[in-house]
């Protein structure tokens, strides 16, 4: 069962309501549905300004980002669709942190608000390392949806996971 892989945790009558849909072909259009607006964020350097709006709206005091990119290995090589990643160099008597958020490649052509929900989400890592209470509240703050998006991630996820043609037994 496909939904139980990227609904895991989730009530059971909601994984089987997206099962359903998924068998029944509709997972797609609801998707559609749900989520119709796209966005123009193609290139690295439209990310690079549309993740450093949104963070100069949320989180001005955070420290600025060095890289923010598109990345095509990340969710086969890290199982991961957005990383944040702080490294420390030493130049001279000088500490230095170097930010860089990395983006997976899929959401190049993903609906707007989940663009949007992948950036919130490794934003907020600027400021909170874990996904506890205070990371998620961060989270909202940011995107007041930002849960109801994670969930249409998952069913994006669950539908990209079907092979072409149907519904996958």
């Amino acid at each position: 069962m496909l939904a139980a892989r990227y609904l895991a945790g989730y009530p059971p009558e909601l994984i089987a309501q997206a099962e359903t849909l998924r068998l029944q072909g509709r997972l797609a259009s609801h998707l559609a549905q749900r989520l119709p607006e796209r966005h123009e964020v193609r290139s690295d350097v439209a990310l690079f300004d549309y993740v450093n709006e949104l963070k100069s709206r949320h989180m001005r005091n955070a420290g600025p980002l060095q890289f923010v990119g598109f990345d095509a290995k990340l969710r086969v090589l890290q199982q991961a669709l957005g990383t944040h990643t702080r490294r420390t160099q030493v130049q001279g008597a000088r500490l230095r942190t170097r930010r860089e958020i990395r983006v997976a490649t899929l959401f190049k052509e993903a609906p707007a608000a989940l663009l949007r929900m992948i950036v919130v989400h490794e934003l907020a890592h600027l400021r909170e390392l874990d996904h506890d209470k205070a990371f998620y509240q961060l989270c909202q703050h940011m995107e007041p949806d930002y849960f109801q998006l994670e969930f249409d991630l998952r069913l994006y996820l669950m539908h990209l996971d079907q092979p072409p043609g149907g519904a996958a037994p």
